[in-house]
Protein backbone atom coordinates (compact mmCIF):
# COMPACT_ATOMS: atom_id res chain seq x y z
CA UNK A 1 0.00 0.00 0.00
CA UNK A 2 1.17 3.57 -0.56
CA UNK A 3 3.05 5.27 2.24
CA UNK A 4 1.22 7.92 4.23
CA UNK A 5 2.56 11.39 3.50
CA UNK A 6 2.59 14.20 6.02
CA UNK A 7 0.36 17.05 4.76
CA UNK A 8 1.73 20.58 4.46
CA UNK A 9 -0.74 23.42 4.03
CA UNK A 10 0.19 26.77 2.66
CA UNK A 11 -0.89 30.00 0.94
CA UNK A 12 -1.44 31.34 -2.78
CA UNK A 13 -0.35 32.00 -6.39
CA UNK A 14 -2.44 33.79 -9.06
CA UNK A 15 -3.40 36.68 -6.79
CA UNK A 16 0.26 37.48 -6.21
CA UNK A 17 0.56 38.71 -9.77
CA UNK A 18 -2.62 40.73 -9.45
CA UNK A 19 -1.44 42.35 -6.23
CA UNK A 20 1.96 43.21 -7.66
CA UNK A 21 0.40 44.66 -10.81
CA UNK A 22 -2.03 46.68 -8.73
CA UNK A 23 0.82 47.99 -6.61
CA UNK A 24 2.76 49.03 -9.71
CA UNK A 25 -0.26 50.76 -11.21
CA UNK A 26 -0.87 52.67 -7.99
CA UNK A 27 2.76 53.69 -7.74
CA UNK A 28 3.02 54.88 -11.35
CA UNK A 29 -0.29 56.68 -11.50
CA UNK A 30 0.10 60.27 -12.65
CA UNK A 31 -2.21 62.19 -10.33
CA UNK A 32 -2.25 64.97 -7.75
CA UNK A 33 -0.07 64.99 -4.67
CA UNK A 34 -2.74 63.58 -2.34
CA UNK A 35 -3.60 60.77 -4.74
CA UNK A 36 0.05 59.96 -5.33
CA UNK A 37 0.73 59.85 -1.60
CA UNK A 38 -2.24 57.57 -0.96
CA UNK A 39 -1.21 55.34 -3.87
CA UNK A 40 2.31 54.98 -2.53
CA UNK A 41 1.00 54.04 0.90
CA UNK A 42 -1.40 51.52 -0.63
CA UNK A 43 1.33 49.99 -2.78
CA UNK A 44 3.54 49.63 0.26
CA UNK A 45 0.63 48.14 2.17
CA UNK A 46 0.12 45.50 -0.52
CA UNK A 47 3.75 44.40 -0.49
CA UNK A 48 3.56 42.10 2.58
CA UNK A 49 0.47 40.43 1.17
CA UNK A 50 2.08 39.91 -2.22
CA UNK A 51 5.18 38.51 -0.54
CA UNK A 52 3.09 36.07 1.48
CA UNK A 53 1.32 34.91 -1.66
CA UNK A 54 4.56 34.47 -3.61
CA UNK A 55 6.17 32.55 -0.75
CA UNK A 56 3.14 30.29 -0.65
CA UNK A 57 3.57 29.33 -4.29
CA UNK A 58 7.12 28.24 -3.60
CA UNK A 59 6.04 26.25 -0.57
CA UNK A 60 3.24 24.51 -2.47
CA UNK A 61 5.59 23.50 -5.25
CA UNK A 62 8.04 22.11 -2.66
CA UNK A 63 5.43 20.17 -0.68
CA UNK A 64 6.44 16.48 -0.45
CA UNK A 65 3.14 15.21 -1.86
CA UNK A 66 2.89 17.77 -4.68
CA UNK A 67 5.01 15.71 -7.04
CA UNK A 68 2.24 14.92 -9.51
CA UNK A 69 0.56 17.47 -11.72
CA UNK A 70 -2.79 16.66 -10.11
CA UNK A 71 -1.57 17.17 -6.55
CA UNK A 72 0.19 20.40 -7.49
CA UNK A 73 -2.89 21.73 -9.26
CA UNK A 74 -5.02 20.90 -6.20
CA UNK A 75 -2.49 22.62 -3.96
CA UNK A 76 -2.53 25.78 -6.04
CA UNK A 77 -6.31 25.74 -6.10
CA UNK A 78 -6.35 25.22 -2.34
CA UNK A 79 -4.21 28.26 -1.67
CA UNK A 80 -6.31 30.31 -4.08
CA UNK A 81 -9.25 29.50 -1.83
CA UNK A 82 -7.23 30.45 1.25
CA UNK A 83 -6.42 33.79 -0.35
CA UNK A 84 -10.07 34.41 -1.07
CA UNK A 85 -10.96 33.63 2.54
CA UNK A 86 -8.14 35.84 3.85
CA UNK A 87 -9.29 38.85 1.85
CA UNK A 88 -12.94 38.39 2.75
CA UNK A 89 -12.21 38.02 6.45
CA UNK A 90 -9.83 40.99 6.51
CA UNK A 91 -12.39 43.26 4.88
CA UNK A 92 -15.23 42.15 7.15
CA UNK A 93 -13.46 43.45 10.24
CA UNK A 94 -15.74 46.14 11.65
CA UNK A 95 -17.67 44.99 14.77
CA UNK A 96 -19.66 48.23 14.65
CA UNK A 97 -21.01 47.36 11.19
CA UNK A 98 -20.71 43.56 11.01
CA UNK A 99 -22.16 41.28 8.36
CA UNK A 100 -22.61 37.54 8.28
CA UNK A 101 -20.22 36.19 5.68
CA UNK A 102 -19.81 32.66 4.39
CA UNK A 103 -16.47 31.20 5.45
CA UNK A 104 -16.04 28.25 3.11
CA UNK A 105 -17.56 27.09 -0.15
CA UNK A 106 -16.73 24.72 -2.96
CA UNK A 107 -14.28 27.31 -4.31
CA UNK A 108 -12.75 28.23 -0.95
CA UNK A 109 -11.96 25.24 1.27
CA UNK A 110 -9.98 24.92 4.48
CA UNK A 111 -9.73 22.73 7.57
CA UNK A 112 -11.48 19.62 6.21
CA UNK A 113 -14.61 21.66 5.52
CA UNK A 114 -17.87 19.74 5.86
CA UNK A 115 -19.70 19.46 2.50
CA UNK A 116 -22.97 19.37 4.45
CA UNK A 117 -22.45 22.66 6.29
CA UNK A 118 -22.70 26.37 5.59
CA UNK A 119 -20.24 28.17 7.89
CA UNK A 120 -20.67 31.89 8.51
CA UNK A 121 -18.97 34.46 10.73
CA UNK A 122 -19.25 38.09 11.82
CA UNK A 123 -16.96 40.25 13.99
CA UNK A 124 -18.14 41.27 17.47
CA UNK A 125 -17.06 43.45 20.37
CA UNK A 126 -17.97 42.42 23.90
CA UNK A 127 -19.22 45.83 25.07
CA UNK A 128 -21.87 46.26 22.36
CA UNK A 129 -25.36 44.88 21.78
CA UNK A 130 -26.37 43.21 18.52
CA UNK A 131 -29.66 42.19 16.90
CA UNK A 132 -29.59 38.88 15.04
CA UNK A 133 -32.52 38.23 12.71
CA UNK A 134 -33.18 35.51 10.21
CA UNK A 135 -35.33 32.72 8.89
CA UNK A 136 -34.97 29.20 10.27
CA UNK A 137 -34.57 26.95 7.27
CA UNK A 138 -35.47 23.28 6.96
CA UNK A 139 -31.90 22.07 7.52
CA UNK A 140 -31.27 19.48 10.21
CA UNK A 141 -29.25 21.66 12.54
CA UNK A 142 -28.64 25.37 13.12
CA UNK A 143 -26.08 26.27 15.75
CA UNK A 144 -24.20 29.33 16.99
CA UNK A 145 -20.86 29.86 18.72
CA UNK A 146 -19.30 32.93 20.25
CA UNK A 147 -15.53 32.81 19.88
CA UNK A 148 -12.71 34.90 21.25
CA UNK A 149 -11.30 35.32 17.73
CA UNK A 150 -11.61 34.07 14.19
CA UNK A 151 -12.20 30.34 13.77
CA UNK A 152 -9.28 29.97 11.36
CA UNK A 153 -6.83 32.23 13.17
CA UNK A 154 -3.77 31.48 15.25
CA UNK A 155 -3.75 30.79 18.08
CA UNK A 156 -6.98 28.80 18.03
CA UNK A 157 -9.76 30.95 19.51
CA UNK A 158 -11.53 30.03 22.69
CA UNK A 159 -15.15 28.97 22.49
CA UNK A 160 -16.92 31.27 24.96
CA UNK A 161 -20.52 30.16 24.36
CA UNK A 162 -22.48 27.75 22.17
CA UNK A 163 -26.22 27.60 21.66
CA UNK A 164 -28.81 26.21 19.29
CA UNK A 165 -32.06 27.43 17.82
CA UNK A 166 -33.90 26.38 20.99
CA UNK A 167 -32.39 29.41 22.75
CA UNK A 168 -34.74 31.92 21.10
CA UNK A 169 -38.28 32.14 19.77
CA UNK A 170 -38.97 30.99 16.22
CA UNK A 171 -42.24 32.23 14.72
CA UNK A 172 -44.58 29.90 12.79
CA UNK A 173 -43.24 31.31 9.52
CA UNK A 174 -39.67 30.44 10.57
CA UNK A 175 -38.54 33.99 11.30
CA UNK A 176 -36.62 34.82 14.46
CA UNK A 177 -34.95 37.74 16.19
CA UNK A 178 -32.77 37.76 19.28
CA UNK A 179 -30.22 40.01 20.93
CA UNK A 180 -26.59 39.38 21.77
CA UNK A 181 -25.88 41.60 24.74
CA UNK A 182 -23.58 41.92 27.74
CA UNK A 183 -26.67 43.01 29.70
CA UNK A 184 -29.36 40.37 29.16
CA UNK A 185 -30.40 39.95 32.82
CA UNK A 186 -32.63 37.00 31.94
CA UNK A 187 -34.54 38.87 29.24
CA UNK A 188 -36.45 36.82 26.68
CA UNK A 189 -34.73 36.21 23.34
CA UNK A 190 -31.46 37.59 24.62
CA UNK A 191 -28.19 35.63 24.62
CA UNK A 192 -25.44 36.81 26.94
CA UNK A 193 -22.35 38.15 25.20
CA UNK A 194 -19.35 36.98 27.26
CA UNK A 195 -16.34 39.12 28.01
CA UNK A 196 -13.71 38.67 25.31
CA UNK A 197 -16.23 37.97 22.54
CA UNK A 198 -14.71 38.52 19.11
CA UNK A 199 -16.66 36.53 16.52
CA UNK A 200 -20.12 35.06 16.01
CA UNK A 201 -19.76 31.73 14.18
CA UNK A 202 -22.72 29.79 12.78
CA UNK A 203 -23.28 26.39 11.20
CA UNK A 204 -26.24 25.42 9.07
CA UNK A 205 -26.06 21.66 8.51
CA UNK A 206 -27.86 19.73 5.78
CA UNK A 207 -28.72 16.05 5.79
CA UNK A 208 -31.15 15.66 2.89
CA UNK A 209 -29.63 17.76 0.12
CA UNK A 210 -32.66 17.29 -2.13
CA UNK A 211 -35.32 18.74 0.15
CA UNK A 212 -33.70 20.93 2.82
CA UNK A 213 -33.44 24.62 2.03
CA UNK A 214 -31.10 27.34 3.22
CA UNK A 215 -32.24 29.99 5.68
CA UNK A 216 -31.12 33.58 6.17
CA UNK A 217 -29.29 35.42 8.92
CA UNK A 218 -28.26 39.04 9.47
CA UNK A 219 -26.57 40.85 12.33
CA UNK A 220 -26.52 44.55 13.22
CA UNK A 221 -25.16 46.50 16.13
CA UNK A 222 -28.26 47.85 17.88
CA UNK A 223 -27.12 51.47 18.18
CA UNK A 224 -25.75 51.61 14.63
CA UNK A 225 -28.88 50.56 12.76
CA UNK A 226 -29.49 53.09 9.97
CA UNK A 227 -26.05 54.66 10.38
CA UNK A 228 -23.07 54.33 8.07
CA UNK A 229 -19.39 53.64 8.77
CA UNK A 230 -16.73 56.26 8.26
CA UNK A 231 -15.05 56.27 4.83
CA UNK A 232 -12.02 54.05 4.61
CA UNK A 233 -8.48 55.46 4.69
CA UNK A 234 -5.11 54.36 3.30
CA UNK A 235 -4.02 53.38 6.82
CA UNK A 236 -7.08 51.19 7.26
CA UNK A 237 -6.60 49.51 3.90
CA UNK A 238 -2.95 48.93 4.80
CA UNK A 239 -4.02 47.31 8.05
CA UNK A 240 -6.41 45.05 6.18
CA UNK A 241 -3.73 43.93 3.75
CA UNK A 242 -1.47 43.18 6.72
CA UNK A 243 -4.25 41.20 8.38
CA UNK A 244 -4.81 39.20 5.21
CA UNK A 245 -1.08 38.52 4.94
CA UNK A 246 -0.93 37.42 8.58
CA UNK A 247 -3.85 35.06 7.99
CA UNK A 248 -2.14 33.48 5.00
CA UNK A 249 1.15 33.17 6.85
CA UNK A 250 -0.62 31.60 9.81
CA UNK A 251 -2.24 29.00 7.61
CA UNK A 252 1.16 27.70 6.56
CA UNK A 253 1.82 26.34 10.04
CA UNK A 254 -1.72 25.97 11.38
CA UNK A 255 -2.84 22.82 9.61
CA UNK A 256 0.64 21.29 9.55
CA UNK A 257 0.68 21.39 13.35
CA UNK A 258 -2.95 20.36 13.67
CA UNK A 259 -2.78 17.37 11.32
CA UNK A 260 0.58 16.15 12.58
CA UNK A 261 -0.66 16.22 16.18
CA UNK A 262 -4.04 14.68 15.44
CA UNK A 263 -3.18 12.16 12.75
CA UNK A 264 0.56 11.56 13.18
CA UNK A 265 0.20 8.81 15.83
CA UNK A 266 -2.66 7.07 14.00
CA UNK A 267 -1.89 4.15 11.69
CA UNK A 268 -3.63 4.37 8.29
CA UNK A 269 -6.99 2.69 7.74
CA UNK A 270 -8.10 3.19 11.33
CA UNK A 271 -10.71 5.46 12.94
CA UNK A 272 -10.79 6.95 16.43
CA UNK A 273 -13.40 6.49 19.10
CA UNK A 274 -16.15 9.10 18.62
CA UNK A 275 -15.66 12.00 21.01
CA UNK A 276 -16.98 15.48 21.55
CA UNK A 277 -15.33 17.87 19.10
CA UNK A 278 -12.54 19.80 20.83
CA UNK A 279 -13.33 23.51 20.91
CA UNK A 280 -16.57 22.90 19.07
CA UNK A 281 -20.18 22.27 19.94
CA UNK A 282 -21.02 20.16 23.00
CA UNK A 283 -23.52 18.10 20.98
CA UNK A 284 -21.11 17.41 18.08
CA UNK A 285 -19.08 14.22 18.06
CA UNK A 286 -16.36 13.21 15.61
CA UNK A 287 -14.41 10.14 14.60
CA UNK A 288 -11.44 10.62 12.35
CA UNK A 289 -8.61 8.81 10.61
CA UNK A 290 -6.71 8.30 7.37
CA UNK A 291 -6.84 5.84 4.50
CA UNK A 292 -4.06 4.41 2.35
CA UNK A 293 -5.26 2.08 -0.40
CA UNK A 294 -3.91 0.38 -3.49
CA UNK A 295 -5.86 0.63 -6.75
CA UNK A 296 -7.51 -2.76 -6.22
CA UNK A 297 -8.32 -2.25 -2.54
CA UNK A 298 -11.33 -0.93 -0.67
CA UNK A 299 -11.94 0.16 2.90
CA UNK A 300 -15.25 -0.92 4.41
CA UNK A 301 -16.43 1.51 7.11
CA UNK A 302 -19.30 0.20 9.24
CA UNK A 303 -21.13 2.38 11.76
CA UNK A 304 -24.56 2.16 13.42
CA UNK A 305 -27.11 4.61 12.12
CA UNK A 306 -27.64 7.15 14.87
CA UNK A 307 -30.77 8.88 16.16
CA UNK A 308 -28.90 12.20 16.02
CA UNK A 309 -30.45 14.78 13.67
CA UNK A 310 -27.28 14.77 11.60
CA UNK A 311 -24.78 12.01 10.87
CA UNK A 312 -22.29 12.18 8.02
CA UNK A 313 -19.02 10.89 6.60
CA UNK A 314 -16.57 12.54 4.20
CA UNK A 315 -13.19 12.09 2.57
CA UNK A 316 -10.44 14.69 2.40
CA UNK A 317 -7.26 15.19 0.40
CA UNK A 318 -3.71 15.48 1.72
CA UNK A 319 -4.25 19.26 1.65
CA UNK A 320 -6.77 18.66 4.47
CA UNK A 321 -9.76 19.89 2.51
CA UNK A 322 -12.85 18.10 1.25
CA UNK A 323 -12.62 16.25 -2.05
CA UNK A 324 -14.83 17.32 -4.95
CA UNK A 325 -18.28 16.79 -3.43
CA UNK A 326 -20.18 18.36 -6.32
CA UNK A 327 -19.27 15.98 -9.13
CA UNK A 328 -18.32 12.91 -7.11
CA UNK A 329 -19.79 10.99 -4.19
CA UNK A 330 -17.04 11.83 -1.70
CA UNK A 331 -19.41 12.42 1.23
CA UNK A 332 -22.69 10.95 2.40
CA UNK A 333 -25.15 11.72 5.19
CA UNK A 334 -27.36 9.18 6.92
CA UNK A 335 -30.28 10.44 4.85
CA UNK A 336 -28.34 10.11 1.60
CA UNK A 337 -26.86 6.71 2.40
CA UNK A 338 -28.44 3.28 2.31
CA UNK A 339 -29.05 1.74 5.75
CA UNK A 340 -28.76 -2.05 5.88
CA UNK A 341 -31.57 -4.10 7.45
CA UNK A 342 -29.47 -4.59 10.60
CA UNK A 343 -29.36 -0.82 11.20
CA UNK A 344 -25.76 -0.42 10.07
CA UNK A 345 -24.39 2.06 7.57
CA UNK A 346 -21.72 0.38 5.44
CA UNK A 347 -19.56 2.66 3.30
CA UNK A 348 -17.00 1.54 0.73
CA UNK A 349 -13.96 3.78 0.19
CA UNK A 350 -12.15 2.95 -3.05
CA UNK A 351 -10.73 4.22 -6.31
CA UNK A 352 -12.64 1.62 -8.35
CA UNK A 353 -16.40 1.90 -8.70
CA UNK A 354 -17.87 -1.08 -6.81
CA UNK A 355 -21.38 -0.41 -8.11
CA UNK A 356 -22.72 0.25 -4.61
CA UNK A 357 -25.00 2.98 -3.28
CA UNK A 358 -22.65 3.84 -0.39
CA UNK A 359 -19.49 4.23 -2.46
CA UNK A 360 -17.15 6.99 -1.30
CA UNK A 361 -14.91 7.94 -4.22
CA UNK A 362 -11.25 8.65 -3.57
CA UNK A 363 -11.14 10.48 -6.94
CA UNK A 364 -7.72 9.00 -7.63
CA UNK A 365 -6.19 9.85 -4.23
CA UNK A 366 -4.27 6.86 -2.84
CA UNK A 367 -4.13 8.51 0.59
CA UNK A 368 -6.39 10.93 2.39
CA UNK A 369 -8.54 11.65 5.40
CA UNK A 370 -11.80 10.16 6.67
CA UNK A 371 -14.05 12.10 9.02
CA UNK A 372 -17.38 11.14 10.60
CA UNK A 373 -19.65 13.60 12.43
CA UNK A 374 -22.71 13.35 14.64
CA UNK A 375 -24.50 16.62 15.40
CA UNK A 376 -27.35 17.30 17.80
CA UNK A 377 -26.30 14.23 19.78
CA UNK A 378 -28.10 14.29 23.14
CA UNK A 379 -26.42 11.23 24.68
CA UNK A 380 -22.70 10.43 24.80
CA UNK A 381 -21.51 8.00 22.15
CA UNK A 382 -19.97 4.75 23.45
CA UNK A 383 -17.90 1.86 22.13
CA UNK A 384 -21.02 0.47 20.50
CA UNK A 385 -21.17 3.54 18.27
CA UNK A 386 -17.53 3.37 17.15
CA UNK A 387 -17.08 2.78 13.43
CA UNK A 388 -15.16 -0.32 12.39
CA UNK A 389 -12.95 -0.61 9.32
CA UNK A 390 -11.64 -3.45 7.14
CA UNK A 391 -9.32 -3.33 4.14
CA UNK A 392 -10.31 -5.79 1.43
CA UNK A 393 -9.82 -6.36 -2.26
CA UNK A 394 -12.54 -4.79 -4.37
CA UNK A 395 -13.18 -8.26 -5.78
CA UNK A 396 -13.92 -9.52 -2.26
CA UNK A 397 -16.77 -7.07 -1.57
CA UNK A 398 -19.59 -9.46 -2.62
CA UNK A 399 -18.67 -11.87 0.17
CA UNK A 400 -17.51 -9.27 2.70
CA UNK A 401 -20.69 -7.17 2.69
CA UNK A 402 -23.63 -9.03 4.29
CA UNK A 403 -26.27 -7.20 2.21
CA UNK A 404 -24.27 -6.79 -0.97
CA UNK A 405 -27.06 -7.93 -3.29
CA UNK A 406 -29.45 -5.22 -2.04
CA UNK A 407 -26.80 -2.47 -1.94
CA UNK A 408 -26.05 -2.20 -5.65
CA UNK A 409 -26.92 0.65 -8.02
CA UNK A 410 -26.71 0.87 -11.78
CA UNK A 411 -24.45 3.30 -13.67
CA UNK A 412 -27.55 5.30 -14.60
CA UNK A 413 -28.68 5.51 -10.96
CA UNK A 414 -25.21 6.71 -10.01
CA UNK A 415 -25.32 9.36 -12.73
CA UNK A 416 -28.70 10.55 -11.47
CA UNK A 417 -27.33 10.78 -7.92
CA UNK A 418 -24.43 12.96 -9.11
CA UNK A 419 -26.81 15.17 -11.08
CA UNK A 420 -28.85 15.65 -7.90
CA UNK A 421 -25.69 16.63 -5.96
CA UNK A 422 -24.80 19.21 -8.59
CA UNK A 423 -28.23 20.82 -8.40
CA UNK A 424 -28.32 20.75 -4.59
CA UNK A 425 -24.94 22.46 -4.22
CA UNK A 426 -25.88 25.07 -6.80
CA UNK A 427 -29.03 25.82 -4.79
CA UNK A 428 -27.39 26.23 -1.38
CA UNK A 429 -23.67 26.93 -1.78
CA UNK A 430 -24.08 30.54 -2.84
CA UNK A 431 -21.15 32.45 -1.39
Amino acid sequence: MPNRRTPILLVTLPLACAVLVAAAVLTDRDAGADTASASTESASAMAPFAEAVTAAERAVRNAPFAGSATELAEGLDYVRGLTKNAVRMAWNDDPDFPRMEQLTAADGKVGLDNPDAIYMRAPLRDDAEYVVTGTRSTVKDLSFQILSGDYLALPFPQSLAAFGDNSFTIAPDGSYSFRLSPHCSGARDCVALPQGSGVLFTREVYSDWDTERRGSITIRRSDRIGAAPEPTTPDREAARFRAAADFLTGQVSLWIDFTSQMYGPLPPNTLTQPKSTAGGLPTQYSSTGTYSLADDEALIVTVPRSAAPYQGIQLGSDWYVSLDYINHSTSLTADQARTDPDGQLRFVVSRQDPGLANWLETTGHDTGYIHLRWQGQTEPLTDVDKPTVEVVKVSELPRKLPFYAQAGISPEQYRQAIAARQIAVADRMIS
